[in-house]
């Protein structure tokens, strides 16, 4: 009788596990940065794979900027994100059990990382960062890496309080915000992210002026590079912790053969052209973090 118990116990146990690793959708966030119905668009292949794989609902959601996302994977109403550095950064410092990070984006010349580039319209008079003192200028998303964080370290070490340096600091609220209003005259000068490979007038080869070029949002003869930052981290592509191991591991297995199973979808998702998407630890961004920590004083 007590060896029947034992097993009974064990089974309704296994029964129980089971039944807590079991999903009943997936949610994906989206990092602002350019307006939500490309946002969709782009990572729908994205959504439809993993529903398949996952066999349950899969959403697609699109915060108005950087921190619904970050509060989303801190919450649990959000499993999967691409997040950018900094936002991964916040992510860590604010709950270190929150995300695993899985992957990031290899660029076309086998190099994993992006640069901050400051630009301005073509006709301004403003060929150098020098050159933009006393002149409104836009960032991003104070969660941004590219659009915030890199920028005003390098910048605030060169030139001192940035408040004090341009006549104006504004938030675009994202990198297609910030490009298409230095071009239409909004700001002076920006900041937004690109591989640097490739040309300019294609808008690099990936990245957010890319995106706005193939759009049709910005002529990029009409703009001009005027900074460019050190290489910044790729950022992570993360999920829940505390999602069962085998949902992880599926949505690893999908993002890392994307490049040979689907490369169009895997060109959406990496923000155009890219060579692979490639390991990465946390270790990889304790720069990052610590930059973050000291822009918070904390």
């Amino acid at each position: 009788m007590k060896t029947l118990v034992l097993a009974l116990a064990a089974t309704t146990a296994l029964t129980a596990a089971a039944s807590a690793q079991e999903i009943t959708g997936f949610n994906i966030g989206i990092l602002g940065g350019e307006n939500a119905q490309d946002r969709l668009t782009a990572t729908e292949c994205l959504r439809a794979k993993t529903e398949e794989l996952l066999g349950v609902p899969v959403k697609l959601f699109t915060p108005a900027d950087y921190d619904g996302v970050i509060q989303g994977l801190l919450g649990g109403t959000l499993d999967y994100a691409w997040l950018g550095a900094s936002a991964y950064a916040k992510v860590y410092l604010t709950d270190p059990e929150a995300v695993d990070v899985m992957l990031t984006k290899q660029n076309a010349d086998g190099s994993i990382g992006y640069y901050s580039i400051g630009f301005a319209r073509t006709d301004s008079g403003i060929t150098t960062m020098d050159e933009a003192k006393g002149k409104t200028f836009a960032f991003a998303d104070p969660n941004s890496t590219s659009g915030f964080l890199v920028l005003t370290a390098e910048l605030t070490a060169k030139y001192g309080k940035l408040e004090d340096y341009f006549a104006e600091v504004k938030m675009s609220g994202g990198h297609e915000q910030t490009i298409v209003g230095v071009a239409n005259g909004d700001f002076a000068a920006g900041v937004s992210w690109a591989d640097g490979l490739g040309n300019w007038e294609d808008g690099y080869t990936s990245g957010a002026f890319r995106k706005a070029a193939d759009a049709g949002l910005v002529d990029m003869n009409t703009i001009q590079e005027i900074w460019r930052s050190a290489l910044i981290p790729e950022g992570p592509l993360v999920v829940r912790k505390a999602l069962p191991q085998d949902v992880k591991d599926k949505m690893y297995t999908l993002l890392d053969t994307m490049w040979e199973t689907d490369p169009a979808c895997a060109y959406n998702v990496a923000a155009y052209e890219a060579k692979d998407f490639v390991p990465v630890k946390h270790e990889d961004y304790l720069g990052i973090i610590a930059a973050r920590k000291m822009q918070e004083g904390m």
